[in-house]
């Protein structure tokens, strides 16, 4: 093990390593509830607040209109499952607390799907998985404009 990559992992009473994971994570229905900036920006925000709170460091986070792309480094003490758990569970809270106005839209308090996606990343695919969250834009672009249905167009 080289040195500068020992330096990277986190210790505890009897752990040592770290973990990175990328989650995306769709608005219920798919509502495109962060179209407008003051949303998008609020919803940030939530993220951020909930995990300086439970220690997860955000590496990278990109809010599109109707889904979330994130990655989190955390210690091994704790499961991917979890994670994701505390982070949909606390911004989803805290986003309808600043947000009242959006239980219009979701009566029942759930701002995020059921579905989810979650991936570990590790040191060789984390350059590469950095760029995709930063570039969503472009990605979501792109797919448009090679879409069959807007080839007609």
């Amino acid at each position: 093990m080289s040195y500068s990559f020992a330096k990277l992992y986190l210790k505890s009473n009897r752990s040592i390593g770290i973990a990175f994971w990328h989650f995306q994570f769709n608005t219920k229905y798919r509502y495109k509830m962060f179209s407008k900036f003051k949303y998008k920006n609020l919803i940030e925000a939530c993220i951020r607040q909930v995990c300086t709170k439970h220690n997860f460091k955000i590496v990278a986070i990109k809010v599109m209109p109707d889904h979330i792309h994130m990655m989190v480094q955390t210690s091994i003490n704790i499961s991917s499952v979890r994670v994701r758990n505390l982070i949909k569970g606390g911004s989803s809270y805290l986003f309808f607390k600043y947000h009242p106005k959006a239980r219009l839209r979701y009566p029942k308090g759930h701002l995020w799907s059921r579905e989810k996606f979650m991936e570990s990343v590790g040191f060789t695919d984390f350059d590469f998985t950095l760029s995709y969250i930063l570039y969503q834009e472009e990605h979501h672009a792109s797919s448009l404009i090679k879409s069959p249905r807007n080839q007609a167009l």
